[in-house]
């Protein structure tokens, strides 16, 4: 199914356009860390994992680098897609992403620290024949229509469920 095809069936019943994303999250239980984890999203299986200098094995990229990516090719498909329904010729985006986070607010060292980002700053490169204007409206409208970006920016809700059992 293509991005139209979707865009064109989501127009036509609003049912078709709710979505419950979902992965399941668990602990590999590595001896000598605890931070590496396992992700299965729909047949896909990453890892997560700490750097070494953060009491990891740098087995993959840790969750606050997964955010940033995800931002990161959030945008880029955005752009994509709306540069397709614009009508924009579109050569190639880029996008950099770095977030500020101070370990303190994680470690709880210091109660006034957030544990996330502080900040996240992003530069994005565009390439392409149209006018500086037709980018603009680009522009615009991905920052309105980019999911992570508007999750990120407009905060969610986060409600959750802890079971307990004993070993």
């Amino acid at each position: 199914m293509t991005i139209t095809d979707t865009t064109t069936t989501t127009a036509a019943d609003q049912a078709a356009g709710q979505h419950a994303l979902r992965v399941h999250t668990r602990a590999a239980l590595v001896t000598g860390t605890a931070t590496q984890v396992r992700i299965d999203a729909r047949e896909h299986e990453f890892v997560i994992d700490e750097p070494a200098d953060l009491g990891g094995n740098d087995a993959g990229a840790n969750p606050v680098e997964h955010l940033l990516a995800a931002l990161g090719s959030c945008q880029v498909i955005t752009y994509q897609v709306w540069a397709q329904k614009l009508g924009l010729a579109l050569d190639s985006v880029e996008i950099d992403l770095a977030g500020d986070i101070d370990l303190r607010g994680f470690f709880g060292l210091d109660p006034s620290v957030r544990a996330g980002f502080q900040t996240i700053t992003a530069t994005i490169r565009i390439t392409g024949p149209e006018e500086q204007s037709r980018y603009d409206e680009l522009i615009a409208t991905v920052e309105k229509h980019c999911p992570v970006g508007d999750t990120l920016v407009a905060g969610v809700p986060v409600h959750v469920a802890v079971d307990v059992a004993a070993s």
